[in-house]
């Protein structure tokens, strides 16, 4: 029998005591504790129930549990029972309803006693019902009923928790439409029912609550925020508030339905969570700080106050749409000053879809009404769809909905250009779920949607097609079972909410811990135990099973996600789906490693089990990622078992690139530093030789074998030949084997290495680690440089039989021991006595290059505004110094800061405040420095003395860009979509020269022939000629924001996030160009003067250098050695600077004696060669800035920290 109530139970305080910072015992009623499960029904060791969900005592006391002096006073509210609604949300996507009464309760006396907690004290306890009916209301009148049976004077006639068990395990779950069950709590009557399933999603909350915190406009903001699949948290000072407007915004977006993750009320110690990157619905608390967090893109709504704020633009629900939702509303929300003019009765009276509801008070009537309200344009839009995919299916297209074609017809239609909602919508988990399970199939003719269309197209009351309520319902009556003292008169009171009977083997492992933590109190001799007191309370065979379940619990998930990470569609972003959140977070979350292992193992059971392995070009980087996650953990805790099992997953798992060629994940791994560990490789080796099957072989052949397959794994990675043989070398010599096995291994790690460098290119990490020491790499120079390295110097080409039967072992391994003795940002190395080595370079007259990284703190919140200063701008502050040259930064925190690097170890030179939200754009001349932020104004401060000059307002949303002209003039761009020009001295606005239909996210300027160049989400690239006064050009092409944008001379690049780079003709107007060759948002592009060449910057990684070639644009150089989004592209004359957003840094140098020797027809682009690149460190970075003449290059992260390289190259 199905039940309604899943679960009663009881959270709180428990032996074993831990603040929610993970601090063991008590520490103070200053302090919150996390709160344990202390009772349930049914009981634990129920065989026929599955446990409670492990994460229901966080979720249902969110803030954790205080401990109070006093109990319940009635004048004083705080002290008050407090009744709330909660909703989790499991792995498959199902919800659990819990109803919970949170209250001061006396701490018990065993605990206190063992903690020497203060007599008479009180500690916040938590009951709750579970359910999978969503139907809040009798959740909450049972759940207060057996409140108020506990603690009524007049008693209870039966033992509270045999009315608990009665009443959990005896209420079956009605039928829906058809059955309603009566119950008894003591000798209070309660219903409940089901309604039928062919009508609107049950839902059993009012929406009164989110439409009396949110104004109509709010209201179609958060519903378009919604439909969008924004990042959404919600704020409120009431639990229940959070979980009803919750539950309400996501049932008025039916037929859609929210995909991400949901979490109503999130616990307060998860706060990190609001910067996760993916798309997520949050309910919290409004006392908790966030103001640490970077909150960029979120859309936080202030239900207490009716506010909503967000970095990033919500674009409105198109017209007509717009003003009939809000008329519809409006008039549900305020009839009679709605309808003041209309008569009351007479021929002329209009009749209404919806009936006229006065001013009744609000009622279920309603929320029909405001679901059917919303519901109608989105069923309106549903239709235009269907019309338009079955029109397409007929004409034989294929039956994919084409959105692009879609969007192009309804901009003919309605004459006018593509909405941006409709086209991020259009694109949303939720809409291509919607398609998914089945738009205008005819198997679904039959189901509430097509009906709901059906009467609307031909203008009927929607409500009229509801299922009828005048059938009534079938009654079923729980009757009340003989329990307890039934008849014999006798009242059951409780002080307390009482313990359900333990059983005694639950006793007595309370009494252990309880004695555990006693002991130590005694022995210590102070409050806070030396030692961990719980640590001996279980059993070892107790704790083994409490692993085993634990492990068993995680791999069961993980295998459920990994299947349905692989079967995403094309259309699918693996990187934002849930499937790969979840296994990130079981990942890294995990201390023990169960996830990552966990992980490994379903790859590895997976491909046992006959899986082929090749993945879809998303697929793969989801992979690569968490399997990258993966082996960094594992690499922490030195478990070498999930290292050895990730690499020989990697190398069978693939995808095929677009010669056809399989591209197997283990080639991306090459960034981890666990392949130059030589302990690694003989651990593993080890393993091998005690797994392998054959081992009545000679021994000599068999060592052979297994350093066979771990050359092939050190190609795979792409391991440089030299560490790989040095490697190989010394396990060799460790098993003692013969010549002839020696030349067969070194041949054979020569020939893989050939065919792997012969396609794929030497490893870019790897070279990028040579030249990081300043030794030549032999693949990074022109075969024709005179300068370059004989080939036998190298190592690389050496003659490896000469090499091999050396007994020199310290040349032998001199490659491999540089790699892991140095950084990568020193050239220079010191010996036990500090005394520097000597590098071992050939190249004559080559300069000892050495590198410097510093760390700059100051800011207190994420880095979003970075700017170089260059040295003929800050010659009147410091003079002609050789190293002159300032930062300045804006931040989360409000504040601009002025950095000089020259100054070391007090290089923050001024702060400037002003701002009161984020610093978003920050640019400066030799006198001034200008800011623009989030609160729509622009600062202007002087450089010399800090003083803020001049506050210019009149923008009307979030300042994107700042630029300073001549002639003491500001250039400005919007969110508002406006670009304006200031005059500082009279701080006014001499004109807006650009207006564009949208947020402007870049803008270029030539101040020599007064050309404007701006774009952002409308995705349209606008020129205008300011002196003139008029535009030029509307450039249209990209399909997506445009993110970057470059102008020189009649040149403009524009890269955008339909992964797409376009060169334009200023003066025609045209595209000359498309550049597609990038997976992923092209977030930079860069023009270099000297050989008209371009570079282009995306979040897959990759920098491209592109060239003009006959007749057209080729990429002439494709780099690797970035793992992450490449935020930031500067090039000069001889030198080219890059920044990503995994902190790593890359300089990049073209010889001036190559500059004249290019050929007409050889690459000219190709010149630009590695230089040098710092050690990566763990940081996200938000911005970055280049100072090319001083060879510095500076990013800001997320932590607020900047980070300065300083390569202090000298030529």
């Amino acid at each position: 029998m199905a039940r309604i109530f899943e679960y009663f139970v009881v959270c709180g305080i428990g032996p074993e005591i831990r603040t929610v910072d993970g601090n063991k015992g008590y520490h103070g009623t200053g302090c919150f504790y996390l709160p344990s499960l202390l009772d349930q029904y049914p009981p634990s060791d129920h065989t026929l129930y599955p446990p409670p969900p492990p994460q229901l005592p966080t979720c249902v006391l969110p803030a954790g549990v205080e401990l109070y002096s006093s109990g319940f006073d009635s004048n004083d509210p705080s002290t008050f029972p407090r009744s709330y609604p909660i909703v989790l949300t499991e792995g498959d996507g199902s919800k659990i309803y819990v109803s919970c009464i949170s209250f001061r309760d006396p701490v018990c006396e065993d605990i206190a006693e063992a903690y020497h907690i203060q007599a008479n004290s009180y500690a916040e306890k938590c009951i709750c019902l579970v359910s999978r009916l969503p139907s809040f209301r009798v959740l909450r009148s049972a759940l207060e009923e057996l409140f108020a049976l506990c603690f009524s004077p007049n008693g209870s006639s039966k033992p509270l928790w045999d009315v608990i068990a009665h009443m959990v395990s005896s209420v079956p779950l009605p039928t829906p439409g058809k059955e309603r069950v009566l119950f008894a709590i003591d000798s209070c009557l309660l219903s409940v029912e089901s309604p039928p399933v062919d009508g609107l999603p049950h839902v059993d909350i009012s929406f009164q609550p989110l439409v009396q915190c949110l104004d109509v406009d709010n209201l179609m903001r958060l519903f378009t925020a919604v439909l969008l699949e924004r990042r959404i948290l919600l704020r409120a000072n009431k639990y229940s508030l959070l979980t009803l407007a919750s539950e309400a915004i996501c049932h008025l977006i039916y037929p859609f339905r929210w995909q991400h993750v949901y979490i109503p009320l999130l616990f307060f110690s998860g706060v990190d969570y609001i910067d996760a990157p993916t798309p997520y619905m949050m309910g919290l608390y409004s006392g908790v700080d966030t103001s640490t967090l970077s909150m960029d893109g979120v859309v936080v709504v202030d239900l207490e106050y009716n506010r909503i704020t967000t970095s990033e633009e919500i674009p409105p629900i198109p017209e007509p749409e717009l003003s009939f939702l809000r008329g519809e509303i409006t008039k549900l929300l305020y009839p009679n000053v709605i309808g003041i003019d209309e008569m009351n009765t007479g021929i002329w009276s209009v009749p209404e879809h919806y009936p006229k509801s006065g001013a009744k008070q609000w009622g279920e009537d309603h929320d029909l009404q405001l679901r059917y309200a919303l519901a109608n344009r989105v069923i309106d839009f549903i239709l235009e769809v269907a019309l338009f995919n079955h029109h397409d299916v007929e004409n034989g297209a294929t039956n994919v909905f084409n959105t692009q074609a879609f969007l192009k017809k309804r901009s003919r239609a309605t004459n006018q250009p593509s909405e941006p909602m409709i086209a991020q919508f259009l694109d949303s988990h939720g809409f291509l779920d919607y398609l998914e399970r089945g738009l205008g199939s005819d198997e679904n003719s039959n189901n509430l949607l097509d009906k709901l269309q059906d009467a609307m197209g031909r203008g009927q009351n929607p409500m009229s097609i509801l299922p009828s309520s005048s059938v009534e319902p079938e009654i079923l009556t729980v009757s009340d079972s003989d329990i307890g003292l039934s008849g014999s008169g006798g009242k059951y009171t409780y002080d307390r909410f009482p313990s359900n009977i333990r059983t005694e083997e639950q006793e007595e492992k309370r009494k252990q811990i309880l004695a555990a933590v006693s002991n130590a109190f005694e022995y210590s001799g102070r409050h806070t135990p030396s030692k961990d007191p719980l640590a001996d309370a279980l059993s070892p065979l107790e704790r083994a099973a409490e692993r085993e379940r634990m492990v068993l619990d995680i791999k069961v998930k993980l295998q459920g996600l990994w299947l349905r990470l692989l079967k995403l569609g094309a259309t699918d972003d693996p990187l934002s789906s849930f499937e790969y959140g979840t296994i990130l977070a079981l990942i890294e979350s995990d201390a023990e490693g169960i996830g990552g292992s966990g992980f490994v193992e379903c790859i590895s059971e997976h491909i046992h089990s006959g899986w082929h392995c090749q993945l879809t070009d998303e697929q793969f980087i989801a992979v690569k990622e968490l399997l990258k996650t993966a082996i960094n953990r594992a690499t922490s805790r030195n478990d070498w078992l999930t290292i050895r099992d990730a690499l020989e997953v990697s190398s069978d798992m693939y995808k095929k690139d677009n010669n056809n060629v399989p591209d197997y994940v283990q080639r991306h791994l090459i960034s981890l530093s666990i392949w130059e560990e030589l302990r690694f490789w003989e651990g593993y080796f080890d393993h091998l030789m005690e797994q392998s099957s054959n081992k009545s072989a000679n021994y000599a052949s068999l060592v052979t074998a297994q350093l066979v397959v771990l050359a092939s794994h050190m190609a795979g990675l792409g391991l440089p030949d030299n560490d790989a043989w040095y490697m190989l070398e010394t396990i060799a010599e460790r098993n003692n084997i013969g010549s002839k096995q020696f030349i067969k291994i070194r041949g054979f790690l020569s020939h893989i290495q050939q065919l792997r460098n012969g396609y794929w290119g030497i490893s870019s990490m790897k070279a990028q680690s040579v030249l990081s020491l300043a030794l030549p790499s032999p693949h990074s120079k022109d075969v024709n440089d005179e300068d370059q390295q004989p080939a036998e110097a190298t190592g690389v080409g050496r003659n490896w039989v000469q090499s091999m039967f050396t007994r020199n072992t310290t040349s032998r391994s001199s490659s491999f021991n540089r790699v892991r003795r140095w950084t990568s940002d020193g050239g220079n190395s010191a010996n036990e006595n500090g005394t520097p080595r000597k590098q071992d370079l050939t190249t004559g007259g080559q300069k000892k290059l050495q590198t410097n990284v510093r760390i700059l703190r100051g800011h207190n919140g994420a880095i979003t505004a970075l700017h170089c200063v260059t040295k003929r701008e800050v010659w009147d502050l410091v003079g002609d110094r050789e190293d002159a040259g300032f930062f300045i930064s804006g931040s989360t925190d409000c504040s601009v800061k002025i950095w000089d690097p020259s100054l070391r170890g007090s290089e923050l030179r001024a702060t400037l405040k002003g701002h009161t939200r984020t610093v978003r754009a920050i640019n400066s001349d030799r006198g001034k420095v200008v800011s623009g932020s989030d609160d729509k104004s622009v600062l202007v401060w002087d450089k010399q003395t800090t003083q803020l000059l001049e506050e210019l307002k009149g923008h009307d949303g979030p300042v994107s860009c700042v630029r300073m002209l001549s002639g003491e003039r500001v250039l400005t761009a919007s969110h508002d979509g406006t670009v304006k020009m200031w005059d500082v001295r009279t701080d006014r606005c001499v004109a807006t020269v650009g207006r564009c239909s949208s947020a402007v996210l870049c803008m270029e300027y030539d101040d020599n022939v007064g050309l404007l160049a701006a774009s952002g989400r409308d995705v349209v690239a606008n020129i205008w000629d300011i002196r003139a006064g008029k535009q030029m050009h509307k450039l249209s092409g990209h399909t997506q924001w445009i993110r970057s944008i470059r102008m020189v001379g009649d040149t403009l690049i524009t890269g955008s996030d339909d992964w797409t780079a376009r060169i334009w003709s200023v003066s025609r107007g045209t595209c000359d160009a498309v550049l597609a060759c990038h997976a992923g948002p092209i977030l930079c592009v860069e023009y270099s003067s000297l050989d008209r060449g371009i570079m282009t910057g995306s979040s897959d990684g990759l920098l491209r250098f592109w060239e003009n070639d006959e007749g057209g644009i080729r990429c002439a150089k494709n780099v690797t050695i970035h793992n992450a989004a490449i935020l930031s592209i500067n090039a000069g004359e001889h030198w080219l600077g890059i920044g990503a957003a995994d902190n790593s840094l890359s300089l990049f140098h073209r010889p001036q004696e190559r500059l004249g020797g290019f050929s007409g027809t050889g690459s000219k682009m190709a010149g630009w060669q590695l230089y040098r690149t710092p050690q990566k460190t763990v940081a996200m970075v938000r911005c970055i800035a280049s100072d090319l003449e001083r060879k510095r290059i500076c990013s800001g992260g997320r932590n607020g920290l900047l980070r300065l390289w300083d390569a202090t190259i000298n030529i």
